[in-house]
């Protein structure tokens, strides 16, 4: 009871001067939609499974009942509830043979143990890769701008590459890379794009827990499992013909056999001065096959049209996927349940929508969008930003929740990342009006910016924040905050573990849902445009349309 109050004094007395009637977010209806999106029926709401047929219809119905109108593909003039969202579907077929050789040496890769080697995205059956020989690239970063080149002139055609996660900046804090905080240069996606740029046979991540921000339990479960991307003309020009991952302590037995330090090396990796180095001896073998195919996944729309400016709108969003059915635990659970991530995020949304609904409309559009295979890659609301229903120049700004924590009431809150934009500063000053603080993200190195579905918004120049539950927890601090979060990330995130749990507190949730709906209601009731701030990379792109605003 001492908890419940002083968590009602410090979210809600703020709030009195509201009438009595206003409608407000419901905890019972957070964990009723949480509870149902996670549950075993919907099978880890996988794209392309009758998991993602339960899920669209259940977040359809919601809308529904919620008094949102359909916002998605316009068919016979008329407003559907999805936008169909092409995408190519790629899965391994049967078992993976893979193995380095040294010489005489033989280096056994088990997939999922040793090596995590993802299906091939490139519109092939199957993928052979005989005797291919191995170079070590550094971070596998080629920044012109920053004058570093990990490859220096290296022909890595028909070589298959190993590179480290990260930025070269991680281990030291300090250098051309900004320090801690992730580049995009950091971040996988972008190591295979280079990769296959540059024409390499393959590449291979070196997985470290802390660099990459997670264990070796999440990179096996996220890239073993059914790959999916945007449908490409020329995916080889995005994708190299093999994508995988490798156990650090395999690849330090690699670089042994080889008469290489691995540590001494990833050291070197740390200098613009780093030069790429020949396993020599050294190769790689695979084969597998590999099923290609294009599917229609789905992103739901809602809306509640504007009263005043409906041509204006204001996002709110989160993904409504997560990985389906894969590899068994521990315990011998195979259904990637997502309670957490990102059945919370889907469960804000609706019970925002719920609230919209039952107030005032708005003098803006409010636009309510579940997006797709977030989780391979971002891919639903990246289409949604390339094909967008609503012009980006009129959308104010997006507001993204992905992995809202039950562990309670907190004093502060997050975001992903540590951007300059206006749309930050009106959160902070909505935090201040409830007794919250702002805590900058405990870990930008980590790339949060990168991995959440504001992201494809934002690098169109549209503003956009991923909000994120806070660590200082009105019982407990930052220890029991960060404690919970500790806790989640190795033993649910990405895990089979991520289920329902009857002892979490939605208190807490509430506040942080209530937090971004006042945001956003205040947004939707003026004529303001907020603007990304100097400095920011995406600054110009939103100034480029600027006169459509007027």
């Amino acid at each position: 009871m001492k908890r419940l109050l002083l968590a009602t004094a410090l979210f809600t007395a703020p709030m009195l001067a509201h009438a009595a009637d206003a409608p407000k977010i419901d905890p019972a209806n957070l964990a009723a939609h949480i509870k149902t999106l996670s549950s075993d029926a919907f099978e880890g709401r996988g794209p392309a499974t009758a998991g993602e047929t339960k899920t669209v219809a259940y977040i359809v119905e919601q809308m529904q009942a919620a008094g949102l109108e359909p916002g998605g593909d316009l068919k016979d003039g008329k407003r559907a509830w999805t936008q169909d969202v092409p995408l190519g579907m790629f899965e391994i077929k049967g078992p993976v043979s893979a193995h380095m050789m040294v010489g005489n040496s033989h280096i056994a890769l088990n997939q999922g143990e040793q090596i995590a080697i993802r299906a091939a995205m490139t519109n092939v059956d199957k993928v052979s890769i005989q005797n291919a020989p191995i170079v070590f690239a550094g971070y596998g970063v080629k920044a012109p701008e920053r004058n570093w080149d990990d490859f220096k002139g290296l022909d890595v055609k028909g070589k298959i590459v190993v590179v480290l996660i990260n930025d070269p900046d991680f281990e030291t804090g300090s250098g051309d890379f900004g320090g801690k905080a992730m580049t995009y240069y950091g971040r996988w996606t972008y190591k295979f794009e280079e990769a296959a740029r540059l024409g390499a046979a393959g590449l291979l991540i070196v997985h470290e827990t802390a660099p990459a921000s997670y264990g070796w339990a999440t990179v096996k479960n996220s890239n073993t499992n059914t790959m999916f991307d945007i449908v490409r003309k020329e995916p080889t020009k995005q994708h190299p013909a093999l994508e995988g991952w490798i156990q650090r302590d395999t690849a330090v037995e690699l670089f042994k056999a080889a008469g290489l330090d691995f540590d001494a090396l990833k050291k070197q990796a740390h200098s613009r001065d780093f030069k790429p180095v020949e396993l020599k001896g050294a190769t790689f073998s695979a084969a597998y096959a590999v099923e290609p195919k294009v599917i229609i996944s789905k992103n739901v729309v809602g809306k509640l049209t504007g009263a005043k400016r409906p041509d204006e709108t204001v996002f709110f969003t989160g993904h409504w996927d997560h990985l389906g059915v894969g590899l068994a635990d521990a315990k011998g659970d195979t259904i990637y349940n997502g309670a957490v991530d990102n059945a919370t995020g889907i469960a804000a949304m609706l019970e925002m929508g719920r609230v919209f609904a039952k107030s005032p409309r708005a003098d803006r559009t409010l636009v309510f969008l579940a997006v797709t295979a977030e989780e391979k890659g971002l891919l639903g609301s990246e289409y949604y930003a390339a094909n967008p229903l609503y012009p980006l120049a009129k959308t104010v700004g997006v507001l993204n929740t992905d992995a809202l924590d039950p562990a309670g009431p907190a004093k502060d809150f997050t975001i992903s990342g540590s951007a300059k934009l206006g749309l930050l500063d009106d959160l902070i000053a909505h935090g201040k009006k409830v007794g919250r603080t702002y805590t900058p993200d405990p870990a930008t190195e980590a790339g949060y910016f990168y991995r959440s579905d504001h992201f494809p918004f934002a690098k169109r120049g549209v503003p956009a924040i991923s909000f994120g539950s806070g660590e200082d927890l009105v019982e407990g601090g930052v220890a029991a905050g960060k404690a919970f979060a500790d806790a989640y990330r190795i033993n649910a995130y990405h895990q089979p573990a991520d289920e329902w749990n009857a002892s979490w507190r939605l208190d807490g949730m509430t506040a942080d849902i209530s937090l971004i709906q006042g945001l956003g209601a205040d947004l939707a009731n003026s004529t303001r445009w907020p603007e990304w701030g100097e400095g920011s990379e995406f600054k110009g792109t939103r100034d480029a349309s600027k006169a459509e605003r007027k």
